[in-house]
């Protein structure tokens, strides 16, 4: 059986918020280097937090 499916809606609390987003960049920034890994493409990644703060991924 998969996994059902997830509703998708801003979470309002801002500290459970903040912690959700900090989870999800760590989970995209390590999908994005197995991919510049294992398929030796060149990926580039660009995050934007909700108070402006960047974080980037460059496989090169």
């Amino acid at each position: 059986m998969g996994r059902g499916k997830v509703v998708l809606e801003r979470i309002e609390n801002k500290i459970n918020r903040q912690v959700t987003f900090s989870k999800r960049r760590n989970g995209l920034l390590k999908k994005s280097y197995e991919l510049s890994v294992l398929c030796d493409a060149e990926v580039a990644l660009i995050i934007f937090s909700s108070r402006g703060k960047l974080s980037e991924f460059a496989s090169n």
